[in-house]
């Protein structure tokens, strides 16, 4: 027997992924701009497996290295999230987390060698205790430096994977500078680093300020005054803004993974960081 569909509505509709699992943002939805995400009363977000484009998409470097290939995923996989670009740095891994699930599931395995015995084993780790234990870094905290005030913000993953390019950028320039036996292309090689390097932080510095705060009240908030601050201020300032920024960073780490050692002679429990190669953390799933 045939049945009727209305014209252009494909029979197979209803067998289009769906949402596999829900998860809240670390942020609750602070810190996005208007009209880059669409947050449910509920504040959890739906999230789909990946597609096969997808997960093709993962293991593209081009892809990777500069941020498309992460924010086409996610954007696909979460269709709450209008611009990825525009998330908040502290949104980014509890997402890929939320993905990895809803494609293959809580488990994943990886390798690690024990610091005792320095065997190296398969071990699981559980992503949905993972998910739950991504915090977000109170960002009501401000910076009080003589007649200043500085209140931060997380970078836009814009920002983020501006300053990672930069940074794999100066690696690169590091390893010529290494490889080289020419005076004059490693002093020309090194300016080069010491711009990059100088770039990086005047970048991390603005991208991550809400507004600087003078002892008038008047609040700047202008990237390119930001910049031009950052780039005229006292090395004083600098160094009390990037270690307030580093706390930050401390406090929305993701903490290790307890394991134990699988050699029966050892048992040694030790933690595992679970580190973000987006092509090897997706790569399969358990």
């Amino acid at each position: 027997m045939e049945f009727n569909t209305p014209q252009n509505s494909n029979p197979l509709a209803k067998h289009f992924r769906q949402p596999a699992i829900y998860f809240k943002l670390p942020s609750n939805g602070a810190h996005w701009p208007n009209g880059s995400l669409n947050l449910p009363v509920t504040g959890e977000l739906g999230v789909m497996s990946m597609t096969t484009r997808d997960e093709i998409t993962l293991r593209t470097p081009d892809a990777l290295m500069n941020g498309q290939g992460v924010v086409d995923v996610i954007q696909s996989c979460c269709p709450n999230i209008i611009d990825a670009w525009a998330m908040p740095s502290i949104d980014v891994d509890a997402t890929l987390i939320a993905i990895r699930i809803a494609s293959y599931g809580n488990d994943m395995e990886f390798k690690s060698t024990c610091p005792k015995c320095g065997e190296e084993h398969e071990y699981n780790v559980d992503l949905g205790v993972t998910l739950g234990s991504v915090k977000s870094p109170n960002y009501n905290k401000t910076l009080t430096y003589q007649d200043l005030i500085f209140k931060f913000k997380p970078q836009a993953y814009f920002d983020f994977n501006k300053n990672n390019m930069i940074a794999f950028e100066e690696q690169q320039i590091i390893r010529a500078i290494d490889s080289s036996e020419d005076p004059e292309v490693v002093k020309e090689t090194f300016n080069l680093h010491l711009n990059k390097a100088i770039e990086l932080n005047i970048n991390l510095l603005t991208s991550s300020t809400e507004y600087i705060e003078l002892d008038n009240g008047i609040k700047t908030s202008e990237p390119a005054h930001l910049a031009e601050f950052y780039q005229n201020a006292d090395a004083k300032v600098i160094r009390a803004a990037q270690d307030f920024l580093a706390e930050f960073s401390k406090e929305g780490a993701l903490p290790p993974y307890n394991v134990v050692c699988a050699n029966q002679e050892c048992k040694t429990e030790f933690p595992v960081s679970i580190v973000f190669e987006y092509a090897s953390f997706f790569g399969k799933g358990s």
